[in-house]
Parts: C-alpha cells; structure tokens; sequence
C-alpha cells in the first residue's frame, strides 16, 4: 500500500511539472509574457498606459497628447520620429521595442481612433528613422 501511495505521489508531482514547463511560469516564480508583436498588441502593453484605450491622451500632471482623430499622424515619418526617438515627456522606443513592432505600432494607431491613414509603415521605414540608443545611454 505505501508504495502504490508513493507511486500516485510521484505521478501527480510530475504531471504538475508537465502542466507547468509548457506555460508561462519559469519555476521561479517568473511568469513570461509572450513578446507583443501586432500593432494592437505593442500599443495596448506599450502605449496604452500614457495614450489611454481610447487614445485620447490625458491631463493631469502633465499632458499626454491624444492619438485619436490626430491630423499629426497623416505623414507616417512623424510618429515614426516620435516613437523611435521620444518628444517631451515621452521617451524614445529604439532600443526597447525593435523596428517591426514601432511599425507595426505606428500603422496602427494611423488606422484606428478616428484615424485614416491606410498606408503601412514598414520595418524600413523605421530604420530611415529610428537610431539605436547611444552606447553608454544618456
């Protein structure tokens, strides 16, 4: 009896092991988070936060410039110059975020929020633009 109890111990700590390797959580208490990688995705872990869900920017402290409905955003080097390498008190994204995902970023806030402006940017778009961060950073 103590052995099959041993036995279904042994069995159910590694299925737990199982169930646990193949997700998110590293074993140490880590959680990874998949990479986002769509506009919708980089500008709800990235931008969202200051823009808010709706990108209509923010007052308070400071001000955060709506997106939503933004004549700015018409010439797609803009934006791309404005994420890439920051503007007032929002910091520049070379460096954090790579070329696909600001692409990928500034296509879609140029195509949602009251936006039309259906032209993609793309990779090399960005990298017209954007600089990697200076060595040794500030």
């Amino acid at each position: 009896m103590r052995k099959i109890l041993i036995l279904a111990a042994l069995l159910a700590a590694s299925s737990a092991t199982a169930q646990t390797s193949g997700g998110g959580d590293t074993g140490g208490g880590v959680v990874r988070v998949p990479k986002p990688v769509t506009g919708e995705q980089v500008y709800g872990a990235v931008c969202q936060a200051c823009h808010m869900a709706d990108a209509k920017g923010g007052k308070g402290a400071g001000e955060i410039p709506a997106l939503a409905s933004n004549p700015k955003l018409a010439g797609a080097a803009y934006p791309i110059m404005v994420v890439a390498g920051g503007k007032g008190g929002m910091p520049g994204f070379s460096g954090t975020l790579s070329n696909a995902q600001m692409a990928e970023a500034v296509t879609y806030i140029r195509t949602h929020f009251g936006n039309s402006y259906a032209k993609p940017v793309t990779e090399a778009d960005v990298a017209k633009i954007a600089r990697p961060p200076a060595p040794g950073g500030h």
